[in-house]
């Protein structure tokens, strides 16, 4: 029997996905046809039509997606600025608006080199270090640390970070500044994190998230705010006086994460950032002294 076209192929699946609501189904099944041909998802409809044996791997990974598993952790894959990064289980896939969170650390790290020094530069809750492997590929010269406790996650880290010039410390956030970096207390330009920020009370709609994340990568206490705490206490004591905080929270957070810094205290040039939707997105504040 002759497999149906590669198009026929495709708008099949993206009924699937469809009706699945998945929320992007005709790029999904684009990508996830990109990956069993092994090409990229732009050249996909330039490719000869595949042979047999391309249609039960596509429908059997169009059928994984449909029950709502990752793109990511099907292709293995996750695209962010100029990366691609491995992914799976254990660890919280990148999303497209932590690039400008990177970006601001970028920025500030840019300028330290400029200024004639080599930045020092610290990702706290670094998952699959797509920040911090960001920093040390686009900036240069520049010293990355990244820093995740979940060993599903260091995993990956370790994966991602391979000959990338980051220096990976499985600890806790919370010790870091008398364990693994007790060496640069005072000495660091910027701190960059994207952490846990949802409350323990929310309900997480996407299945995606709320099946496949890490747990300990989605939570973040009563209020989701404890590791923005934990950031404001941590972070203080390890930048230099003048130097950046940049960390990520929840579009419902644009007044409540910079509260935190402000009764904090130790902190100046408290602000917030938008996304490019508009939404609240990230702080950004600097040590005083």
């Amino acid at each position: 029997m002759t497999a149906a076209p590669l198009r026929e192929q495709l708008r099949a699946a993206t009924g699937v996905l469809a009706a699945a609501e998945v929320p992007s189904p005709r790029h999904d099944a684009e990508a996830l046809a990109a990956h069993v041909l092994g090409v990229e998802r732009g050249a996909l409809l330039s490719q000869p039509e595949p042979d047999a044996s391309f249609a039960p791997r596509f429908e059997e990974l169009v059928r994984r997606r449909a029950g709502r598993e990752p793109l990511q952790h099907l292709t293995g894959q996750a695209h962010f600025r100029h990366l691609t990064l491995q992914v799976g289980p254990g660890v919280f896939i990148p999303r497209p608006e932590t690039e400008l969170t990177a970006g601001a650390a970028i920025d500030e790290a840019a300028a330290v080199a400029a200024a004639g020094r080599v930045p020092v530069v610290v990702d706290l809750f670094a998952g699959s270090g797509a920040i911090a492997i960001s920093v040390a590929t686009e900036v240069r010269p520049v010293m990355v640390h990244a820093v995740e406790r979940e060993d599903d996650a260091v995993a990956w880290l370790r994966r991602n970070a391979a000959g990338n010039s980051v220096i990976v410390h499985r600890d806790d956030v919370a010790l870091v500044a008398e364990r693994s970096l007790s060496m640069l207390l005072g000495q660091v330009d910027v701190v960059a994190a994207n952490p846990p920020y949802i409350p323990a009370d929310a309900t997480i709609r996407d299945p995606e998230v709320a099946e496949y994340d890490p747990p300990a990568s989605l939570w973040s206490g009563a209020d989701g705010l404890d590791a923005m705490r934990v950031l404001a206490d941590v972070g203080g004591r390890l930048l230099r006086p003048g130097g950046l905080l940049v960390a990520e929270h929840a579009d419902v957070q644009g007044e409540a994460a910079p509260e935190v810094f402000r009764r904090h205290g130790g902190w100046t040039e408290v602000a917030d950032h938008l996304d490019l939707a508009g939404r609240p997105r990230y702080i950004t504040a600097r040590r005083a002294g």
